[in-house]
């Protein structure tokens, strides 16, 4: 099955050399569930020419926002459109979370409490499960026919089914532990509350459901449609 990711952000100069960018990591996290990947660039503005180019459509994290005026933003949510109305799967996380709301309908903004960085807790269909999270905006309004599959008492929309066709995840699976403490030393500095960053530090050793979120990704992709 072949998994187009596209791609929103990119990862900081200084932690992609050792770390990977960003499709580099849904590429680990996904490993051994039977997918190929291919790449597009939708933040330079490199898009595909068909919804139906790849079996399923992976849409990353990033650092900008939904609601920035980017050239590439319209573009994306008439694609994720098409995508929905041709029943073709779609994962989105983070960013890729919060512009599939966006563009059918919900609302998402800058966050009035804050951020919410490193490992974080969440009841995910009753199941506690712990994955790191880094963002400070959110979807305040879910789009109609979008349920709730995962929540916690700062962030009551962190994770979202619309039917069949599309699954997101406000939480970062695909960030390891060494990333998010990467991050902590490059973009976090002047941006995230030092007191915070000090309390995620203090937990960067809590061990992660990513291989779980991982089967569920997996899964979703591949059940059968209609």
């Amino acid at each position: 099955m072949l998994i187009g990711i596209l791609q929103t952000g990119l990862a900081p100069e200084a932690l992609a050399p050792a770390m990977g960018d960003y499709p580099d990591m849904f590429a680990r996290l996904l490993d051994g569930h039977g997918f190929a990947f291919r790449t597009f660039q939708v933040v330079n503005g490199v898009f595909p020419g068909s919804v139906h180019d790849c079996d399923g459509w992976l849409i990353t994290g990033s650092k900008h926002g939904v609601y920035e005026d980017h050239p590439w933003i319209a573009p994306l949510e008439a694609f994720i459109r098409t995508a929905y109305a041709e029943h073709v799967p779609m994962v989105g996380i983070c960013f890729g979370h919060q512009i599939i709301a966006q563009a059918m309908g919900g609302r998402v903004e800058k966050f009035a409490g804050g951020w919410s960085v490193g490992p974080t807790s969440y009841d995910f269909e009753g199941q506690q499960i712990t994955l790191n999270a880094w963002h400070q905006d959110q979807v305040v309004e879910r789009p109609a026919g979008a349920v709730v599959l995962a929540k916690n008492g700062f962030c009551e929309n962190a994770a979202l089914l619309y039917d069949d066709r599309t699954l997101t995840i406000q939480a970062h699976p695909e960030f390891r532990t060494p990333f998010v403490e990467g991050l902590m030393k490059t973009r976090a500095i002047g941006v995230v509350p030092d007191a915070l960053l000090q309390t995620a530090a203090a937990k960067l050793d809590t061990p992660l459901d990513d291989t779980a979120i991982a089967a569920r990704i997996a899964a979703f992709f591949k059940a059968p449609r209609s």
